[in-house]
């Protein structure tokens, strides 16, 4: 699939399939296409893809991508492959037919397994949604019907790996285990630990900061890849879009970053008014976002390991709590976190957090 009108009835499908419903956020047609293409998407540095879509008495019933990362290949000297963008009707013929596609794709390029689904890797959005299917996503999340995990299942994928988000009230410190304030207390005066805020001036040169941190502290995690330059360039540009200067923060002890939390107000309250488009009027509501969000996903919060022992984090968490109490913004989603994290999953139990979605990523073996 490489036209124009084939790219657009790919964009198209979901939302067709989910007009309807209440939960379902559209996100800009313009960003998605922009999000696809080859030109302005980094991933395509270091990566290839392929869109396909299946078809049925003259309309789209299904949408898949199959794409190769080398850059994740060459850190975990694997043969990869991974499908995503996944959207079908609720038809038992179309996941296997559109799996089976991609798998041939990946196999011809000599991939051994196939993971997903995810748009383009691991740090976009992934998964299939199979709890918390009456909640609204926020920023960067997939929503499904629950009809996906099911035919996912009967398909015969296997699951990968499950993701969870945490809902935190980052409002009512009455609610956190008094630990995480002591520990926050004693960051500064201990270990000599500052945090301030990001700017839009520092922001491209802050996220060379924060590849820093998450590739000290993710580098043994499942699904883990580093952050190229390119990447870099490009995630800032999308975080310059739904900036706030007051969530974005930097824990420092001398001129070394021990520690990053970028926190995004959830723009899908904005989006779902602006109903995919910026003419006529959605361009207003963007310019209203202030006003309309009051919610936020922790989307990043890491400490490099030789820190972790000095309640850096802990100071990041109550920073957060600060800012809720200017702001609209009194409460929002951790994660995605993996399941197999204990340290953060019990980090979310002691602010009280309540695990209220799963994203399921799925596995295939090609050979």
């Amino acid at each position: 699939m490489t036209g124009r009108r084939e790219l657009g009835q790919f964009i198209e499908l979901p939302y067709r399939l989910h007009s309807t419903s209440l939960f379902w956020c559209p996100p800009l047609r313009i960003e998605r296409r922009m999000f696809l293409s080859r030109r302005q998407n980094a991933f395509f540095k270091h990566g290839d893809a392929q869109l396909f879509c299946a078809w049925r008495e003259g309309r789209v019933v299904g949408r898949v991508s199959a794409q190769i990362d080398h850059a994740y290949n060459d850190y975990h000297s694997s043969r990869t492959g991974m499908f995503g963008f996944l959207e079908l009707e609720d038809d038992p013929e179309v996941l296997p037919a559109l799996l089976e596609v991609a798998a041939g794709w990946l196999r011809e390029r000599g991939m051994t397994e196939m993971l997903g689904p995810m748009d383009f890797g691991m740090n976009d959005e992934n998964g299939v949604l199979i709890e918390g299917y009456d909640r609204e996503p926020m920023v960067k999340q997939p929503w499904h019907p629950p009809y996906y995990m099911a035919r996912c299942e009967e398909a015969g994928l296997e699951k990968a790996m499950d993701l969870w988000m945490w809902e935190l009230d980052i409002s009512d410190r009455a609610q956190i285990v008094p630990i995480i304030f002591r520990l926050a207390e004693e960051t500064g005066p201990r270990h000599g630990i500052t945090i301030r805020k990001m700017s839009q001036r520092s922001l491209r040169r802050d996220m060379d900061r924060f590849a820093e941190v998450y590739n000290a502290a993710w580098a043994n995690n499942w699904g883990f890849s580093p952050y190229s330059k390119e990447d870099l360039d490009y995630y800032t540009q999308e975080l310059r879009l739904v900036f706030d200067a007051p969530w974005f923060m930097v824990a420092e002890k001398d001129d070394e970053t021990v520690a990053v939390a970028i926190t995004v107000p959830d723009i899908n309250q904005v989006l779902r008014r602006m109903k995919g488009r910026i003419l006529p009027f959605g361009w207003w509501h963007y310019l209203r976002r202030k006003r309309i969000v009051n919610r936020c996903r922790v989307g990043f919060l890491g400490v490099k390991p030789e820190y972790q022992h000095t309640g850096v984090a802990a100071a990041l968490y109550v920073e957060h709590f600060e800012q809720a109490a200017r702001t609209p913004v009194k409460w929002g989603e951790m994660g995605w976190i993996l399941e197999t994290n204990r340290a953060m999953n019990r980090g979310m139990e002691a602010m009280n957090g309540r695990k209220v979605k799963t994203y399921r990523v799925y596995r295939r073996e090609l050979a």
